[in-house]
């Protein structure tokens, strides 16, 4: 409704035409030129639009004939942004920024919590532990609505559409908005009653007389990594038993076929009930971050401050009793 405003405003005081005749809807025209630019094509931000080709290049054409200014330099390669077309973008950045901004306030997001949140963790860690967080979110903000996006890829917050994120690890440098949550470590373990048969495990060099369960095929080589008085130990290895899923490698751990390399998190309850056992601790390396991040705005809307207020203290909670 907002982009079909402002064009219906612009025709009726008398704006301008490209040679076909049609008008020129140019909010629509700056988002799905802003789209091509971000995405580096034409096809690429059909697709993300769902829009056909010809539609997306027409819009393009025609705000370039509106303009009287090339914007776009197309080759084999992608898409270029020509002086006037890289000035463009920045303003229409602004123009469409403030819209949205506008409409946010319209809509209420800033006098109470409502709206949508788009939120992503990685699975494992976002069902055991982002999840339940969640639900309560949304028994105590029954106007806000969340979807859940668990996947173990790096989800981007321009192409995915995305409010808030669960990381874990070290951050890149960027504009984001990181809080600490505390620090995960990678364990090795195995079930009592296979460490019962086997040799003790002191070093990771013995590793070597051991049965493990490892992520890669069984006909690659795997390498699992520790530390032993600041050096780095690499034990090569070819696994007996190589699963596609964490879950997977668990139920085999669990059920005694080996040794297993997992994140804290993943098998804490299990290591408490003693149905795993934690070795070679001495040798893991050390921990990694665990963080929420968002995007940097002047005016958080309220949807976006009450979710992290509500799930950065209980997430925190979750992430220091899972460290084992």
């Amino acid at each position: 409704m907002a982009l079909r405003f402002f064009s219906d405003q612009r025709l009726r005081s008398g704006g301008n035409f490209p040679k076909t005749g049609r008008p020129v809807d140019r909010l629509e025209a700056m988002s799905v030129m802003l789209t091509a630019v971000e995405c580096g094509s034409l096809s690429k931000a059909s697709r993300k639009l769902g829009l056909p080709l010809a539609t997306v290049s027409r819009k393009v054409s025609e705000l370039e004939s509106h303009l009287k200014a090339d914007l776009l330099i197309r080759s084999s390669k992608g898409l270029d942004l020509t002086p006037a077309g890289r000035s463009f973008v920045t303003a229409a950045k602004t123009i469409l920024d403030q819209l949205n901004e506008a409409e946010r306030a319209a809509a209420g997001e800033y006098t109470e919590p409502r709206g949508d949140l788009v939120v992503t963790a990685p699975i494992m860690f976002g069902r055991l532990h982002l999840l339940p967080v969640v639900m309560s979110f949304l028994a105590a903000f029954p106007e806000v609505a969340v979807e859940l996006m668990l996947t173990d890829r790096v989800t981007h917050f321009l192409d995915d559409q995305v409010d808030v994120a669960l990381r874990i690890g070290d951050l890149p440098d960027s504009n984001l908005i990181a809080t600490r949550l505390g620090t995960i470590r990678r364990v090795t373990c195995a079930s009592p009653s296979y460490l019962a048969t086997r040799t003790p495990l002191k070093v990771p060099q013995d590793l070597a007389t051991h049965e493990m369960i490892s992520f890669e095929s069984v006909s690659a080589q795997s390498t699992w990594r520790y530390w032993s008085e600041g050096n780095e130990v690499a034990i090569p290895f070819r696994s007996r038993l190589s699963v596609s899923t964490i879950d997977a490698a668990i139920d085999a751990a669990l059920a005694g076929a080996g040794i297993l390399r997992a994140m804290s998190y993943q098998i804490a309850d299990f290591v408490r009930e003693g149905l795993l056992q934690l070795v070679l601790e001495p040798f893991e390396p050390e921990g990694r971050p665990v963080h929420l991040i968002y995007d940097k705005q002047n005016r958080l809307p309220l949807k976006l401050r009450a979710f992290v207020d509500f799930v950065v203290p209980r997430l925190r909670e979750r992430v220091t009793k899972s460290a084992l």
